[in-house]
Order: C-alpha cells, then sequence, then structure tokens
C-alpha cells in the first residue's frame, strides 16, 4: 500500500509480548527474522521500513542499534520517538541513535529518571542540527486537552528551535 500511495517509509514496531522462559537473545533472532521478511518486501517496493521505538521490547538506543545493524540494510531505518527512551537519558539516546533515523515521533514530553518532563526542545534541535539529519520532524502530542491547541503549542516550540 505505501508503494502505491507513495509514502517513503512505513512504520513497525517489536511488540510488547511477554515470551517467559524464552531469553531476550532468542525473540531478538526472531525479529530478525521476521523484519528481514519486511526489508527485503520494502526494498523491492521502494517503500524503507522504519522501526519505531515504543517503549516495548526495544527500549534503549543500544537494542535499535543492535537490531538495524544485524539487517544492515539501506531499506531499514529508525523510526525516533523522542517520548519512548524512558530507560537512561532520553537525549544521549537520541543522539546515539539518530544516525539511523529516517523519521521521527517527536513528542512535547520525554521521560528523566521515571518522570515525564517537558521535552527541551532547544537540547533536542541542537542535537538534531549536529547530525546532520535533513528529513522531516513530524510531530505527535499525547493525553488530554484540545488536540488543535496542544499540536499549535508543540509546532509552535520546534520551529522557535529550529531557528
Amino acid at each position: 500500500v505505501d508503494a502505491r500511495v507513495g509514502a517513503p517509509v512505513i512504520r513497525i514496531f517489536a511488540g510488547n509480548q511477554k515470551n517467559e522462559g524464552v531469553s531476550r537473545e532468542q525473540v531478538t533472532d526472531w525479529m530478525l527474522k521476521d523484519i528481514r521478511t519486511c526489508v527485503d518486501y520494502g526494498e523491492q517496493h521502494g517503500v524503507i521500513i522504519g522501526l519505531q521505538n515504543h517503549n516495548d521490547f526495544i527500549q534503549t538506543a543500544d537494542q535499535v542499534i543492535t537490531i538495524i545493524e544485524a539487517i544492515n540494510s539501506a531499506w531499514l531505518g529508525l523510526i525516533l520517538d523522542t517520548g519512548s527512551y524512558r530507560v537512561l537519558d532520553p537525549y544521549d539516546e537520541i543522539a546515539k541513535s539518530i544516525k539511523h533515523t529516517v523519521n521521527w515521533q517527536i513528542k512535547e514530553n520525554v521521560f528523566i529518571n521515571g518522570a515525564e518532563k517537558e521535552t527541551d526542545m532547544d537540547k533536542l534541535m541542537a542535537i538534531i542540527k549536529s547530525s546532520g539529519y535533513r528529513g522531516y520532524l513530524p510531530i505527535e502530542t499525547l493525553g488530554s486537552g484540545d488536540p488543535a491547541i496542544k499540536v499549535n503549542n508543540l509546532f509552535t516550540k520546534l520551529k522557535t528551535a529550529m531557528i
């Protein structure tokens, strides 16, 4: 479908299933086989597969990098969700994984030491600018409140930080 409508990237997730009695390495091996199938299909149709860190099976930059580098294809990249690096410092994790980023989910909040904090857009933009990333920067708001107001506020903050 993505190829027919001209979408350059399709998003996939690792999932949050619990595999009692199965090692992380074994689950990763299973995932790598499935992701490889997706990547091969995406390549045939000109669509990049974007693996999103989503605070599920994948929680750290190292976990993202392990998967992306194991596949080793230009047809697989990261959809970097700024609000889903919750285990370590999110800004460090973003900087570490940005080289694999093909698209974003820029959120209004990040998690620092387990606490939800407003995203420091200036700090985030400094990381993005220093990386050389030149693509789109999609935004996503969550939670209660008027979406029109929330989206406008987040867009204004991001746009201001871009200057």
